[in-house]
């Protein structure tokens, strides 16, 4: 039986931070909280600088093969890409890479690796690594979902997809425009100007990997190697921290690597990652200073949390939405799928369920991106006073397009839907409005299941549904990440739709230089994309993460992307600063942590160097 997830008490002592750990069974635990006590024992074990819970198991910790959110606030700490973004603005900055070029044609990028910079297991870190990783990447025997996030690099895509009878590449890697041009120059040859291809370098799936760690474990496990060289004592990494220990469906335990090249930029000696789902188990756990962050929230108490400083939601780069079946019946008719879309009372659930200033939403693209105006489902219901009068006229448009399609008191009955969605309370609330309103106003009976995380994403990899809870998070600053999904076998189309108009017009606009000319096209596609709503949008996403006011280096920005590297904690003076510049009435909560803080080796409390990121993140700005 696996470990469960502990509890983590802590006490100050003396201005510093003591901590005691107890571990207790999880369902003992959310028993105790049910009833509002709070649960000791005598077991101790080392605490955690830092602790945050991460939501779900997550799945991997191999760069090639995740997809998920949870799995990548892990592999920003334990491996480090070509560049990192800067934590506030999210511009590249260097990281294995030193420094870079771009030719004046915007095809050739030549990256040079910083000498010294080593993997935990001491190895040097060269150009040879990220041409193995990446050949990996692309190779469809590894069935990476992002592989298509290269295909923007010269012959990336036939590797990718011409294959043999054997599903083996037909082409040789060398006609990949990826180059080591020595131990520390990288070449990459693009097939057309992507002006977005320097942010992918610090995305995950493009993080490199060991060679020499999958090799071995390639040769002593021949038949389950995929998991054995991912064992905190096998796998070997090149980021901040490294992983020293995980209890599945409990902890991942990361310590600060004594190999990483920027050590001394590094706060925190080790960071503990829980696995709780539960959130009411989450906020409790945070409440009483068991946690440092938390990403979920109960919604039933959102707009008490909301009067207190260490929760601030703002926009978050990502969209809600429903996938929709196209390839079952009645799914599979654009009028039925335009009809479920009209008769969702999106303010509802944005006002009922969510209630943290998401925004109602009728197209993929979410909110926020500068200079992009999203294309949105044409409909009658706006944000106001006149919603309600809006929906109506969606609700007549919906009934009027089921009798078009055949259903109807004259016509077919239409035939009991599920809909489809992984564990969590937010996602059950949401079905069940959504359900209510198919029911009421269009006499559409509609199940539930409700998946564990792995099955539920099985469940769409395969198709097994009929409408299915979704939402995607923006990889990078521009529309390409959520549009580029949905082309025709698409790895992360997941619906059975296709559509030869749009594809052509995302291919035109990744070939296209001129900024405007770009977004038209996306426009269009995006308009294709509302028309036949293999998608049915819902909201578009706010931040909803609880911070402990004393941990610095943690600023928002539009992706959400925290770097544990920059991650430390105020003194009780630079804490007091920070509180002098928020708004008034934001209710001061307790901040847990050592009063003269924890900062990194190389910078005295409060005080970071020009030029260090973080500078610009302390609210104390000392010369």
């Amino acid at each position: 039986m696996a470990s469960q997830p502990a509890s983590i008490h802590r006490m100050r002592t003396s201005g510093q931070a003591a901590w005691i750990r107890t571990v207790v069974p999880i369902s003992l635990l959310a028993g105790a909280i049910a009833l509002g006590t709070r649960i000791t024992t005598t077991t101790r074990l080392e605490p955690a600088d830092f602790t945050f819970i991460n939501g779900t198991e997550v799945q991997t910790l191999d760069p090639a093969t995740v997809t998920g959110v949870p799995e990548g606030r892990v592999l920003r700490a334990i491996f480090e890409g070509l560049t990192v973004k800067d934590p506030a603005t999210l511009e590249p900055m260097p990281g294995m890479a030193e420094t870079w070029e771009i030719s004046e044609d915007g095809l050739t990028y030549t990256f040079h690796l910083r000498h010294g910079a080593r993997w935990t297991n001491g190895d040097e870190v060269t150009a040879q690594d990220f041409l193995y990783s990446w050949e990996r990447f692309l190779n469809p025997s590894t069935a990476a979902e992002y592989a298509y996030q290269l295909w923007y690099v010269k012959g990336a895509k036939a590797y990718s997809t011409e294959l043999d009878d054997q599903g083996h590449p037909l082409q040789p890697f060398d006609t990949v425009g990826i180059r080591a041009l020595d131990d520390h120059t990288l070449e990459v040859v693009l097939d057309q100007p992507t002006p977005f291809f320097i942010q992918l370098t610090g995305f995950y799936p493009l993080f490199p990997v060991n060679r020499r760690c999958i090799e071995e474990a390639q040769e002593l496990y021949p038949d389950t190697w995929q998991f054995e060289w991912l064992r905190p004592e096998n796998i070997v990494t090149n980021g901040p921290y490294r992983v020293v220990q995980r209890r599945v469906n409990d902890r991942i335990r990361l310590r600060k690597s004594d190999s990483y090249w920027d050590r001394d930029s590094v706060a925190f000696e080790t960071i503990d990652v829980l696995a709780v789902e539960q959130y009411l188990t989450n906020l409790n756990l945070y409440l009483q200073g068991d946690a440092d962050w938390i990403n979920f929230i109960p919604n039933q108490l959102i707009e008490r949390l909301l009067q207190r400083e260490d929760f601030n939601p703002t926009p978050y780069f990502g969209t809600y939405f429903y996938r929709v079946n196209t390839t079952r019946a009645p799914m599979d008719d654009p009028r039925v799928r335009r009809a479920l879309a009209l008769c969702m009372d999106r303010n509802a659930i944005t006002k009922y369920v969510t209630k943290s200033g998401q925004m109602p939403w009728f197209s993929l693209v979410p909110y926020g991106m500068a200079g992009y105006t999203p294309q949105p489902l044409p409909h009658a219901a706006q944000v106001g006073e006149n919603w309600e009068s809006g929906l109506q006229k969606d609700i007549e448009t919906a009934k009027a397009l089921l009798v078009e399609a055949g259903y109807g008191p004259d016509g077919k009955t239409f035939p009991t839907i599920e809909i489809h969605y992984n564990t969590s309370e937010t996602h059950r609330d949401v079905a069940e409005l959504v359900a209510d309103g198919w029911k009421r106003h269009l006499g559409i009976n509609v199940k539930f299941l409700n998946q564990e995380w792995k099955v539920y994403l099985d469940t769409q990899n395969t198709l097994s549904y009929d409408v299915s809870r979704a939402a995607w998070i923006g990889d990078y600053l521009d529309p390409n990440t959520f549009l580029d999904m949905f082309v025709t076998g698409g790895e992360n189309n997941k619906t059975g739709w296709g559509n030869a108009r749009y594809d052509e017009m995302i291919e035109l606009a990744k070939r296209e230089t001129d900024p405007e000319q770009r977004f038209e096209y996306f426009y269009e596609a995006e308009r294709v994309l509302t028309d036949e709503l293999p998608i049915l949008p819902i909201y578009s996403y706010t931040t909803q993460s609880i911070i402990n006011p004393r941990v610095g280096g943690f600023p928002g920005n539009l992706l959400d992307e925290q770097f544990p590297k920059w991650w430390y904690f105020r003194s009780d003076e630079e804490l007091a600063a920070a509180r002098a510049s928020q708004p008034p009435e934001w209710e001061l909560v307790d901040a847990p942590g050592p009063a003269d803080g924890l900062y990194p080796p190389n910078a005295p409390a409060g005080v970071f160097p020009v030029g260090d990121p973080r500078r610009s993140l302390s609210p104390l700005q000392l010369d």
